[in-house]
């Protein structure tokens, strides 16, 4: 079923988190120790994060060093279809321009419509770790938008290549938004139009980026509400679980943490207090989320079941 169908459908607010595909050479059971605990709680959606390559430098023989070309989180596409075989639940894999070119893309589109996988999540990605700035594939997307058209192209039926007598793919598509902005965007407004674009070119819903302070969230889905943008809105959540992180994630994800926040994270002296604190913040976040009428609660596990596991338990 589609996201926005389950949204439709649903006489409160749902429940639904995101996963890593684990580490090359890793098994699919940290996928199932993870999604396990949570079923409990009734996910009508669990989303799978998808990863492009990395870069290694080898030292040869010779003694020079080689530069290799490694991809350490793949299988979204086959976590997908396991997902959906074990646990009887939608899997909703992301897309990502980066690392990928348009005919690679359309190959995973294949692929999924093939799996009767009814979703997917377009984003541009991360640059590679060793670069400043985000480079695609030569043959590829540069940003999500070109990869938004490519998924709306297949399911009118238009391919790369007009030799292909295409059929038509009917994959429900979510973006992603940034209450904080995005990193790169000059400032709110402008990113909030670049986001009623993608909306226009068909876009069904949203799910944003983590936020630590409801009062942005709330500010952000006003103006997109006032800007045109009608689509369902599900913000995303991620419980702190380390003293680190209070630094680490506004480094990565560019975003702020509440003077409330880190003020009783810097009283923590150590990671079992501060899991602690991230929970009980959490669970507050949610209620209000909840009280002011959100469709979803999308959780970013990271992989890891138990905080999320303790949230929910408090809420649904």
């Amino acid at each position: 079923m589609k996201v926005v169908d389950h949204i439709n459908n649903a006489k409160k607010t749902l429940f639904s988190f995101e996963i890593l595909p684990p580490l090359k050479g890793q098994s699919m059971q940290a996928i199932i120790d993870t999604i396990e605990p949570l079923m409990e709680f009734k996910p009508p959606f669990v989303d799978v994060t998808y990863h492009r390559e990395e870069y290694m430098y080898k030292k040869r023989q010779d003694g020079l060093l080689e530069k290799v070309t490694i991809r350490k989180r793949p299988g979204t596409v086959g976590i997908c279809a396991a997902i959906i075989n074990r646990f009887k639940i939608d899997a909703v894999p992301h897309i990502i321009c980066g690392g990928f070119s348009k005919d690679e893309t359309e190959d995973a589109l294949i692929d999924l419509d093939f799996l009767g996988i009814d979703n997917v999540l377009v984003l541009r990605g991360d640059p590679i770790k060793s670069e400043g700035a985000f480079v695609a594939d030569p043959n590829g997307h540069k940003y999500a938008s070109e990869l938004l058209e490519q998924v709306i192209n297949m399911n009118n039926g238009r391919y790369l290549h007009e030799e292909t007598e295409g059929n038509h793919t009917n994959f429900c598509i979510g973006v992603a938004g940034y209450p904080e902005k995005h990193f790169e965007a000059p400032n709110l407004s402008t990113d909030i139009r670049h986001l009623k674009r993608k909306v226009e070119m068909g876009a069904q819903y949203i799910v944003t980026q983590m936020f630590f302070d409801n009062n942005e969230f709330f500010a952000f889905e006003k103006k997109c509400r006032e800007e045109g943008i009608t689509v369902p809105i599900i913000p995303g959540l991620k419980p702190i679980t380390s003293v680190r992180q209070m630094t680490a994630l506004p480094r990565s994800f560019f975003i702020n943490l509440p003077n409330d926040l880190v003020n009783e994270l810097e009283k923590c002296k150590d990671n079992k207090a501060a899991k602690t604190v991230g929970i009980e913040w959490c669970i507050n976040q949610s209620k209000e989320l909840m009280a002011g009428g959100v469709p979803v609660l999308h959780y970013y596990t990271m992989s890891r079941a138990e905080s999320v596991k303790d949230i929910a338990s408090a809420l649904f």
